[in-house]
């Protein structure tokens, strides 16, 4: 791809502390495909608010989660670490008190900060939490109608309307407070949008009617793949599983069963519609305030989502569906274009300080990636990343996962085994010529050597970021081996 990158002048971090420091708007999307909004190509959604930051600012072409589970990958883009060290490993762990965040650090530095909408960390927590001046969220996922929020910790109550523009709305609220002029702000919106159930707002509800939307080839090429995805197929991560409740009309194996995939998935771009709204009220405030240009937009998802491919819906699993995220960064001091190099959610802290002239956060995973952004490719940065997933008790359809992807290669490993009869049956992908991962190279003889760098690459990874190979926390009640395929 054509590198495009258009250069701006830098503030030197002593620099900007002397001078205006930028505000920070932080969107985060739950379950957002990389591709689903018109700037990465979408075929069908029409995205204008969304696509005008990836126009006016920096589109990070290949940016990927660290841990594909929304909690984890929360606490990542927060603290700068990978989950087995800041220790939020699944859905119900609370982000660590003790833990410095770099909203924490802004707030130090004299930051107003608050964050508006779905937090999820500590599933039945909905109180402030630290960092924050301000904070609005509620218990959970939250839903599309009828979410009973709890504001700022004093009250409680169901706010009538839709769940992204009464996140808006709030967040607009905050930004209007008299005095928030007075000093640079930080502000967090996190939407609940697409995650599943996806319920649209009336307005887009048949938006997609007219598109016919079938499985990908790839849900049915699984030959190679590990028995667990296989398995995986009727359960409720299963393209013939309840797919998250959409599928009513047909049985989970009739051939029209497709009918329901392609409801869901149009209801999936119709909540993202909702979002973009969202962006464009935001958009709109800031150039009427004349803070657009000196406030920092990140527009990105905390993960990714498999729609059908290799037969499987949700999350959690290493391939590309998985693990790639939309990011999109609007500040005219970074300039734009398209970054192609691998950007992780471990480097979103690290980055957010430097821009904002703010000390660092130390012994972190991840780094800033301005310096990136201003040559356009930079030959020190990282060239392979690790990937991990913990199994989870409460929905068995995935192994334990550690992997490691470079740019036209990927390893995933199965270390407590995937139920196969050797149990420990890998994949390998060559993703330049297979970027859709149809093909599991894993027993390929002319690829004995590359996978053995791969392996030794992932043990460094590891031990980098200081994982024990083969070792790692476990859900209670983990076993060597998969139970047996149910629904839900």
């Amino acid at each position: 791809m054509k590198k495009e990158i258009v250069l701006g002048a830098f503030l030197m971090a002593s620099a900007v502390l002397g001078a205006e420091r930028p505000n920070v708007l932080f969107i985060l999307c739950d379950d957002l495909r990389w591709d689903c909004f018109g700037a990465a190509g979408h075929p069908h959604l029409r995205t204008p608010n969304i696509d005008r930051l990836a126009t006016e600012g920096v589109r990070f072409q290949n940016a990927f989660c660290t841990t594909s589970l929304c909690s984890p990958s929360r606490a990542s883009i927060l603290s700068g670490l990978y989950a087995h060290t800041h220790g939020v490993i699944n859905n119900f762990t609370e982000y660590p008190t003790n833990l410095v965040s770099w909203p924490m650090r802004l707030r130090e530095t004299g930051y107003a900060t608050a964050y508006i909408g779905k937090w999820h960390m500590g599933e039945d927590n909905d109180a402030p939490r630290s960092g924050f001046d301000w904070f609005v969220s509620h218990k959970g996922q939250g839903k599309y109608f009828g979410t009973e929020w709890c504001i700022n910790g004093t009250r409680r109550e169901t706010v009538p309307g839709y769940y992204t523009t009464i996140v808006t709305d709030f967040a607009l609220d905050w930004l209007r407070q008299p005095g928030r002029d007075r000093q640079p702000w930080a502000l967090c919106v996190g939407h609940k949008a697409p995650h599943s159930f996806y319920v649209p707002e009336e307005k887009y509800t048949h938006v997609f009617d007219r598109v016919r939307v079938p499985y990908p080839d790839s849900a049915f090429h699984l030959d190679d793949k590990p028995d667990w995805i296989k398995q995986r197929l009727y359960t409720w991560h299963g393209i013939y599983g309840p797919l998250f409740e959409w599928r009513k009309k047909f049985p989970d194996d009739h051939p029209e069963a497709v009918k329901d995939f392609e409801n869901m998935t149009h209801a999936y771009w119709g909540t993202i519609l909702s979002v973009d709204d969202s962006v464009g009220r935001l958009l709109k405030y800031l150039e009427e305030t004349q803070q657009l240009d000196r406030t920092i937009i990140v527009f990105m998802g905390d993960n990714g989502l498999l729609n059908g491919e290799h037969g499987m819906v949700d999350k959690r699993a290493m391939h590309e569906p998985s693990i790639r995220i939309p990011l999109l960064v609007r500040y005219p001091r970074l300039g734009k274009g398209v970054v192609e190099q691998m950007v992780l959610t471990v480097d979103i802290a690290p980055s957010l300080l430097d821009l904002c002239g703010a000390r660092p956060l130390p012994n972190i995973h991840g780094q800033s990636w301005k310096r990136l952004v201003q040559r356009g490719h930079d030959p020190t940065w990282r060239t392979a990343f690790l990937y991990e997933y913990n199994y989870e008790k409460q929905f068995p359809y995935t192994p334990n996962v550690r992997g490691v992807r470079t740019a036209n290669w990927k390893y995933i490993h199965y270390p407590h085994g995937d139920g196969t009869p050797d149990r420990h049956l890998a994949e390998l992908y060559h993703l330049k010529t297979d970027p859709d991962e149809r093909r599991n190279l894993i027993r390929d003889p002319a690829c004995a050597a590359i996978l053995a760098e791969l392996k030794a690459e992932l043990a460094r990874q590891m031990e980098r970021t200081g994982l024990v190979r083969d070792q790692m926390p476990l859900d209670e009640g983990v076993k060597q081996e998969l139970p047996a395929p149910s629904i839900r």
